[in-house]
């Protein structure tokens, strides 16, 4: 395998969680601990889309995304990004079943 090595981002929760506050300490926005919690396992997908477009400015994101992959979160959004069942999808399914025949516009 050629390039460069990857950098390693995951570290405990507990020092996460210490990174975050040492950012609200110099000003920096951290979303989760400014919003309600519950928008991050919100079940409408325009909640969870909100959410990820929130951490998109957050300076923990990629350790937040890395321990959330490596403690196989089972859902929700973490780094900004969607986690079902241990592994990032792309987006949300509303609820309910998908329509046999699309709709005429």
């Amino acid at each position: 395998m050629t390039g460069a090595p990857e950098t390693e981002v995951t570290m405990p929760l507990s020092e996460m969680l210490d990174l975050g506050t040492e950012a609200q300490a110099l000003g920096e926005t951290i979303p989760c601990r400014d919003y309600d919690a519950e928008l991050w396992f919100a079940e409408r997908p325009e909640d969870v889309e909100f959410a990820k477009t929130l951490c998109g400015l957050c300076p923990a994101r990629l350790q937040c995304l890395a321990g959330a992959l490596e403690r196989q979160e089972p859902w929700g959004v973490w780094g900004g990004q969607l986690l079902v069942q241990g592994a990032v999808v792309a987006r949300k399914r509303p609820r309910g079943r998908p329509r046999k025949h699309p709709v005429a516009a």
